[in-house]
């Protein structure tokens, strides 16, 4: 027995009770499981974070005898007086000297080499250059610290800033060149084409162009390498010796005595010292998130 579609009153077919379409899922239902693992990773970041703020208020003598997640009543400043009095400044000064040195010629020198890539990849050479820095890449610090070192001793640098700062540049290029290289990709060449009909040369167009288009990409290279040259340990450690010459990772050793160790001091010194990280994250996080992504979208 077959049925036969019913009219409406304007004269269109009925549709048949088997051909109605499915109602959908609800988008808009709640993902629990994906609920549960963000909350989950929000506590297994801020308790660190609370843990390192509360000990670094309470007292030495009161750190051993109390619950290490219970806030002290009698919250001091001791510990933080403590850091700023040895020498917490000259650290700090060289880490900046450090960082900016390292960041603005790295992040100048990879523009250029992406712009110069991108524009002439055709060239032999060019593409030479871009697979070298691609190989640069695969090559972990950890195994370049022994050649780094020799090179150091060669120049006469070992135990001043420019030793930290020169290797620093050389780690920072790769990365950069490729965040880059992929941004000036994604400008339109009729535009490229624009400025040379105009009579615009390389390097007016380079400054004029590119660098305004490209500008998520260059605040995100310069904000990820600030923070990684920042944050740098290894190349201290191996190549100065003197305490002048500290940068604040390594400074944190100040505090580590022959029997124990300031627990409270020490995480006093890593507050101070992540204070310029957050901001920096604060007032970059939104060019650092479209950046890294951005440049990666095709």
């Amino acid at each position: 027995m077959t049925t036969t579609p019913t009219l409406t009153r304007r004269g269109h077919k009925a549709a048949h009770p088997e051909e109605r379409p499915r109602s959908r899922p609800s988008a808009h239902r709640p993902n629990w499981a994906g609920g549960l693992a963000g909350w989950l990773w929000l506590a297994v970041v801020a308790v660190p974070l609370y843990w390192t703020l509360i000990t670094s208020l309470k007292d030495r003598t009161r750190y051993y005898a109390s619950n290490p997640l219970v806030p002290t009543g009698d919250p001091t400043l001791e510990n933080y007086r403590l850091v700023v009095e040895s020498d917490f400044l000259r650290y700090f000064l060289n880490s900046v000297v450090v960082t900016a040195g390292a960041v603005v010629p790295a992040v100048v020198f990879s523009f250029m080499a992406a712009y110069a890539i991108v524009r002439g990849w055709r060239m032999r050479v060019l593409r030479a250059v871009n697979g070298l820095f691609l190989m640069g890449l695969a090559i972990p610090l950890q195994a370049t610290v022994i050649p780094v070192y020799l090179i150091i001793i060669k120049l006469r640098l070992y135990d001043s800033l420019p030793a930290l700062i020169l290797p620093s540049i050389a780690f920072a290029i790769p990365l950069s060149v490729l965040v880059l290289a992929n941004f000036i990709r994604d400008v339109p060449k009729e535009l490229f084409d624009s400025m040379r009909v105009d009579g615009a040369t390389e390097w007016t167009t380079l400054w004029r162009l590119a660098a305004p288009l490209t500008r998520p990409a260059i605040l995100t290279v310069t904000i990820f390498n600030s923070l990684t040259i920042w944050n740098g340990f290894l190349l201290p450690l191996v190549l100065t010796q003197s305490p002048e010459r500290r940068t604040l990772p390594l400074a944190l050793w100040t505090f580590q005595g022959q029997y124990g160790v300031n627990v409270p001091a020490v995480l006093a010194a890593v507050v101070l010292t992540t204070l310029p990280v957050l901001v920096l994250y604060a007032f970059g996080r939104r060019q650092l998130l479209s950046g890294l992504t951005a440049g990666f979208g095709r």
